[in-house]
């Protein structure tokens, strides 16, 4: 289905489905004769976390019901529905794969109806992998429980989501509008084949004036500020304004900018009321800019990163400022370095990102970039299969029985270099045996919602010589978290910060300086947000990291029996105890090392590639004789974040695998 912008497809389609008669329980036997219970439920699965809980809410708010009960969602770390009441579920395409290793059947369901199929995560690519297997097999018309597939999608795509589906069947003539057509990019309303009924549902969007940067900006979080203050002097009210920017730096940048300019307005002039809105954000913070401004005659102003471009709309936008820019993740197979990449967006995004301003009333729309530059553009941006890290991508279809990876039904195959080094990223985790099957391990991995690296730290971290699970948990938590510092614009201020945080600085670096925070601010039985305020760090964030670490240690508890306890007033880690963290984390990260070379500047021991420590990194300026990091990133040149030092010495033991031709050991 190519539901346009505003056809409301992702709020109504389920609603239109769930009283049908085929959404009945069915009893069927399974091939060993026992007797199943099968269907009753819809999956409505969409890329991200903050699209599924928004319209679950949306939808049990249409329907008069209780959220978590009929209508409901599961995303990683928040699960909010009932097995027994449920019969309408939102949830991240992670979770649908998550289900699918204890269910591989998803018997749970009569119907999974795949949103924002054109945006091409990982996830979606394999749930559609799946469930191509799923309805022409164990769940075909053939099975007597027949499961109902829709695939939704914003854009030309899915013209080429049919012809997958369609491929290799004896039908690979897909019928457009009465006429057989064999492209696969064939955007046309269609008509049904035998199996697959294609169609198109017009969206309601009103018209948005365009306007691009007449030359091209240096800095375009400068340049949003000023398009923000023209639009809220130029612009008549009510009128929000919505500005796309590439994450959670630039956003908090831009907010304090924004707040700081909001308070030498005339009196006379509405009130600016700015929200962020990004992935890390909390829930209750998200939830903040889709609620009215709290004043009348305030503005609101909402900083997003491209979450904010499909599936979720925010009422009362009239305005879009675009800076044209994304961040992306880049892989590099040769190499084995995935890093963090700030890039120009595709002009499918940018349309969509203009169409925004037009949901509900006609808008405008302010390029930070240049017509030429857009007319440059890609088409569409490329899947993210193609451009990532692929080895949890591997632990996914291997620990759901797919163990042939090559031969996996994938819309567009990575490519075989990307396999290769997957499967040995794998194998060097412990989680593939020297068949590349996968082993034990590697099951207890998949188990966890978290990626492979992350979760051979935990599986590390509970080995009873380590002993450190607790802290692990901990530390994991807060790297899946926003950032946990607060840097504040002024001097004077910063000088404060520098000060208020020498108690926590661990020579060893950031990993154990994040235990500390963590730590410090569990063991303040009063006054916890006062505590953070004094150390500038987010209490937001801290609340945040408390219910990620509590479902973290439910998972631990399930997957591997027991978890030690220890007291959170014990918040001084020993060095001796600190080393044993350090090396259960270097069993997942020994990829992402890097040695001091004798120029003074830090190389990767896999691929050589020179990187810098972050400067806000407790190790930036040091020199150590080598450093763990957790992430790679590239702005005005590569950097290392979330950096600990640690011995070469360490390697070795970490991963025996590991040390090929490519290490510089």
């Amino acid at each position: 289905m190519l539901g346009e912008t505003g056809s409301g497809k992702s709020t109504q389609i389920g609603q239109f489905l769930v009283n049908e008669p085929w959404m009945q329980k069915q009893k069927i036997r399974d091939s060993k004769g026992r007797e199943l219970l099968v269907g009753g439920c819809i999956a409505i699965t969409q890329p991200r976390r903050v699209a599924a809980i928004n319209l679950a809410r949306r939808v049990a708010q249409e329907m008069g019901v209780h959220l978590g009960e009929e209508v409901g969602y599961t995303v990683r770390f928040d699960n909010k529905s009932s097995k027994e009441k449920t019969k309408i579920k939102f949830l991240t395409d992670g979770m649908l794969l998550q289900e699918m290793l204890h269910d591989p059947l998803l018997k749970q369901y009569s119907a999974i109806i795949v949103d924002e199929a054109h945006e091409r995560t990982v996830g979606t690519d394999l749930v559609m992998g799946f469930l191509r297997s799923l309805v022409y097999g164990a769940r075909g018309e053939n099975s007597g429980a027949n499961m109902k597939l829709v695939i939704m999608s914003a854009t030309i795509e899915v013209g080429r989501m049919a012809w997958f589906l369609e491929k290799d069947r004896g039908a690979n003539d897909i019928y457009v509008n009465g006429n057989s057509s064999t492209s696969q990019n064939d955007s046309r309303a269609i008509t049904r084949t035998d199996i697959i009924a294609k169609f198109q549902v017009p969206g309601r969007q009103f018209p948005v004036e365009l306007y691009h940067s007449p030359e091209p900006v240096a800095d375009y979080v400068d340049a949003a500020l000023r398009t923000i203050f023209q639009i809220h002097y130029g612009e008549p009210m009510p009128g929000d304004i919505l500005v796309f920017l590439t994450g959670q730096e630039e956003i908090e940048a831009l907010q304090k900018l924004v707040e700081d300019y909001a308070k030498s307005m005339d009196k006379n002039v509405p009130k600016i009321h700015v929200l962020p809105l990004y992935a890390a954000l909390p829930q209750l913070q998200q939830q903040k800019v889709f609620r009215p401004a709290p004043e009348r005659n305030m503005r609101k102003v909402i900083l997003a990163t491209n979450i904010a471009e499909t599936s979720v709309t925010v009422s009362g936008v009239r305005h879009v400022i675009d800076c044209g820019k994304v961040k992306t993740k880049q892989y590099r197979p040769r190499i084995g370095l995935e890093s963090l990449l700030v890039t120009p967006v595709s002009k499918s995004s940018a349309m969509q990102r203009t169409g925004r301003a037009g949901r509900e009333a006609p808008g405008k729309c302010f390029r930070l970039f240049t017509e030429d530059q857009f007319l440059t553009l890609e088409e569409a941006t490329v899947p993210e299969i193609l451009r990532c890290d692929i080895a949890t991508a591997i632990l996914t279809l291997k620990a759901r029985g797919q163990e042939d990876v090559l031969g996996f039904d994938y819309i567009d195959p990575p490519t075989r270099e990307s396999l290769i080094k997957g499967l040995e990223q794998l194998f060097s985790l412990g989680a593939l045996d020297n068949s590349g099957n996968i082993n034990g391990l590697g099951r207890k991995m998949a188990m966890l919602p978290l990626p492979p690296a992350l979760a051979r730290v935990l599986i590390a971290a509970a080995e009873k010589e380590m002993g450190c699970l607790p802290e692990a948990i901990d530390i994991i938590a807060a790297l899946s978290v926003e950032n946990l510092f607060v840097t504040p614009q002024s001097e004077d201020k910063r000088e404060e910060m520098d000060e208020a945080r020498k108690e926590f600085e661990r020579r060893e670096g950031d990993h154990l300086m994040l235990l500390q925070v963590v730590r410090g601010w569990e063991a303040q039985e009063l006054h916890k947000e006062a505590w953070a305020e004094k150390h500038f760090v987010s209490h937001r964030a801290l609340l945040n990291w408390a219910n990620v670490r509590k479902q973290l240690r439910q998972y631990c508890q399930r997957i591997m029996s027991s978890i030690q306890e220890t007291s959170p007033l014990e918040t001084l880690i020993t060095p001796e105890h600190g080393t044993r963290i350090l090396k259960c984390f270097l069993k997942g990260f020994f990829h992402n090392t890097a040695r001091l070379v004798p120029d003074g500047s830090y190389r990767t021991v896999l691929g050589s590639q020179t990187v810098a420590i972050h400067p806000s990194s407790v190790l930036f300026g040091k020199k150590v004789e080598a450093i763990m990091y957790h992430e790679f990133v590239y702005t005005t040149r590569p950097f290392a974040r979330s950096v600990s030092a640690i011995q070469m010495d360490w390697l070795v033991d970490a991963s025996p695998n590991y040390l090929g031709a490519d290490a510089d050991v």
